[in-house]
């Protein structure tokens, strides 16, 4: 089955009822790691890593690679599963974001027109999205 994006109302139909699996993209160079800045609800204005829902019949790995090409420009090699973030505060539904550590493989950091930013962080901005904030901490230390 080839992946396939919902219409937006479809999607925001199922995702209020079922919980919206996403990935999440680390990518952490001796620059810091690489957070965009959101210029879309939700949590326009907050920093945040890239990533988004994986699509019906889309792998993990294949999610991962997609927003990495997508969001930033970077074409990736998926290096590992570093663990899960439960969203609190989605714009809609409950959310699920499984990061995964990554290497950039070819590309320079840019941004689409989901962010105004793109930064590398050696310090986590007090304005990025909480669960993020929490979990990128962590797994730092």
């Amino acid at each position: 089955m080839k992946p396939r994006r919902l219409p937006f109302e479809e999607f925001k139909y199922i995702y209020q009822r079922v919980p919206r699996l996403c990935v999440e993209v680390v990518i952490k160079t001796s620059k810091g790691i690489l957070l965009t800045l959101r210029d879309i609800p939700p949590f326009q204005g907050y920093w945040h890593l890239p990533g988004g829902t994986v699509l019906l019949g889309e792998t993990l790995e294949g999610a991962v690679k997609r927003f990495a090409q997508e969001e930033v420009g970077l074409r990736v090699k998926v290096k590992e599963f570093l663990g899960v973030i439960e969203y609190s505060k989605a714009s809609f539904g409950q959310t699920i974001g499984l990061a995964y550590l990554i290497s950039a493989t070819s590309g320079k950091p840019k941004i689409d027109f989901q962010a105004k930013k793109v930064k590398f962080f050696k310090k986590i901005p007090k304005k990025t999205i909480p669960e993020q904030i929490k979990f990128l901490n962590a797994w730092l230390k």
